[in-house]
């Protein structure tokens, strides 16, 4: 599709209302072709005339107004008011040859039906059930008839029937549309913390380099110094000392980057070593029942997940007993955490996000773009547990 024609299309479907102008053109050819083919008599033909050729001006106008200028929220409810009124005069101008327009009854609320406007689709279906209902009325009066056709009846009906047909599909649209615009606002607020978080990170790395291996490194230096005119076995004691602990805080800082065992020898292996130092770290009681999954895809993401619970589990819900588990599932590897602390409210996941806090809400998008899930419930006996699925092996290539 040339780029100009798609960037066209693309600038008239991002509001409803330039569609349905778009759309009522092609229904006032059709009520004219539904007339001439009937060849239908019309009580007051020229009022009929007059209506259809104002109807179709209007359209037309409309159309150029949509197109050129921003949509305000008063168009939808001014454009479906102006077809309401026009297809009720033709009807009242028509005579008995509203049974013969009876098809556009139909196709008027189904023009509206994509606008997000729920109760506008409700209003316009209602009003061309009554608004037929009343113009047979009207000519009965006329005709003196002594009551309304059955056949009427149902045609109300099936109108009544469209216009909440009509309505349930606006109100599916309407939330559809507002959920992924909350999907978008979320992601665009994810990006953004995201971003932050990558400069907080990276600021605190700084400093855990400046505070930790440079400062050691540079007592090394001086005492280096101090050997160079006076060499005492305690001096090389304490650059020895010094570049121990130098080269303890860079492997755990890479440990923390990117885990070596991770990439060596997999998954499981790598959880047991998180497990033993959070452990350490926290002097807690960490359940482990841990099997052997080799290394799935995922396994990256399944290890920061698996951190990113157990920091939650220590510092949100303040549990002092967790438990972990993975094992293969057929084609899934489950990770499941477990604890018995205060709880946790899945729904505050958004909330979290508006208040810069991304690790948990960032990391259940990660595992939905890759194809896994997550899920939370209530520990029995009180506390949270998440379980997280993730397929075991990649997906076969679809073929081209």
């Amino acid at each position: 599709m040339p780029r100009r024609i798609h960037h066209t299309l693309d600038y008239l479907s991002t509001e409803p209302v330039r569609v349905a102008a778009i759309l009522r053109l092609p229904l006032i050819v059709l009520i004219a072709l539904l007339v001439y083919v009937q060849h239908v008599e019309h009580w007051l033909p020229r009022l009929v005339g007059t209506v259809f050729i104002l109807y179709a001006a209007f359209a037309v106008a409309w159309l150029v107004i949509v197109v050129r200028t921003p949509v305000r929220w008063w168009f939808g409810v001014a454009s479906t008011a102006m077809d309401v009124l026009a297809v009720l005069a033709l009807c009242l101008a028509s005579g008995g040859g509203t049974v013969w327009l009876l098809p556009i009854f139909f196709m008027v609320p189904i023009t509206v039906a994509f606008l997000d406007r729920p109760e506008l689709t409700a209003a316009l279906g209602l009003s061309a059930a009554a608004g037929y209902f009343v113009a047979w009325i009207v000519y009965a009066v006329r005709d003196k008839m002594i009551a309304v056709p059955a056949v009427v009846y149902v045609q109300v009906g099936c109108l009544l029937w469209l216009a909440a047909a009509s309505t349930a599909l606006c109100y599916v649209l309407a939330r559809r549309r507002a959920r992924v615009r909350a999907l978008l606002d979320v992601r665009r607020r994810l990006v953004a913390e995201s971003m932050q978080a990558d400069e907080r990170h990276n600021r605190r790395l700084s400093e855990q380099l400046h505070d930790g291996p440079l400062q050691n490194l540079l007592a090394a230096r001086l005492d280096l110094e101090d050997l160079r005119e006076r060499p005492t076995p305690d001096g090389f004691d304490r650059i020895d000392a010094a570049m121990r602990d130098t080269v303890a805080l860079l492997r755990n800082t890479v440990t923390t980057l990117h885990p070596q065992v991770l990439a060596q020898v997999g998954l499981a292996p790598a959880l047991r070593e998180l497990v033993r130092q959070y452990e350490q770290r926290w002097d807690a009681t960490i359940d482990c029942a841990i099997d052997e999954v080799g290394k799935p895809p995922a396994q990256a993401l399944l290890y920061r997940s698996a951190r990113e619970l157990l920091s939650n589990a220590h510092k949100h819900s303040r549990a002092t007993r967790v438990g972990v588990a993975l094992h293969l599932a057929g084609d899934d590897v489950l990770l499941r955490v477990e604890d018995n602390g205060i709880g946790f409210d899945p729904g505050v996941l958004e909330r979290k996000v508006a208040d810069g806090h991304i690790g948990l809400a960032s990391l259940v998008v990660g595992i939905e773009e890759m194809g896994g899930a997550v899920r939370f419930a209530p520990t029995p006996g009180g506390g949270a547990t998440a379980v997280v699925t993730m397929p075991a092996r990649r997906p076969a290539p679809q073929p081209a």
